[in-house]
């Protein structure tokens, strides 16, 4: 199963009456695409991408390689096709700097860079939300984003973090055409960098 033919923006909007990291993901016609639901109590991230908050058909799965943050990388799997696409790979240990992850295809390829635009703001929202009352509302003036740029040099996606209380929406825009597979390779990338850097701060 690929994911294509969707209406962009896609906005990511995480729900804050679970304790699990969920979130919807919804096309520029407000019409599901997705529900993503990490699951709680892993020594290793676990995620499942399913049809709707209905939770009734699994789609994907993403799985962490290894228990230690360091160097971890994380598999991107069709569950409908039984398939593999490739894996995001973030390289080194968490910083107060930059993220940058790399996209790698199923043969192990690099074939996209997800990388932070701005260190700065990183930098003041990290330190600003140790604040306490006030590190609660870093959500609406601090938001990170994050270009999606491919081996060829050309930059293909855009994910920010939208104006929210507890930084609970996101939005993806696509600025070029790309290959259905590719597609839904980024896309399932981004699902998990969201999840990540969501939890970072």
């Amino acid at each position: 199963m690929v994911l294509n033919n969707l209406n962009y923006p896609l906005d990511f909007k995480f729900k804050i009456t679970t304790l699990a990291s969920d979130f919807n993901i919804t096309d520029k016609n407000g019409n599901y695409v997705a529900y993503v639901r990490q699951k709680m109590f892993k020594l290793k991230e676990d995620v499942i991408v399913f049809n709707d908050e209905s939770k009734s058909k699994e789609l994907f799965r993403i799985k962490a390689n290894q228990w230690i943050d360091f160097n971890a990388s994380y598999s991107l799997n069709d569950l409908i096709d039984n398939k593999n696409y490739g894996r995001l790979a973030r390289k080194g240990m968490r910083s107060l700097w930059k993220a940058s992850y790399d996209i790698l295809d199923a043969h192990d390829q690099p074939k996209f860079k997800i990388q932070e635009d701005s260190a700065w703001v990183r930098f003041w929202d990290s330190f600003v939300g140790e604040i306490p009352i006030i590190g609660m509302f870093t959500g609406y003036f601090l938001n990170p984003s994050y270009t999606v740029t491919g081996i060829d040099g050309k930059a293909y996606f855009k994910l920010k973090k939208m104006p929210s209380f507890f930084g609970r929406r996101f939005q993806l825009d696509r600025l070029i055409d790309i290959d259905d597979e590719e597609e839904s390779l980024v896309i399932l990338s981004l699902l998990m960098m969201t999840l990540l850097e969501r939890a970072r701060g």
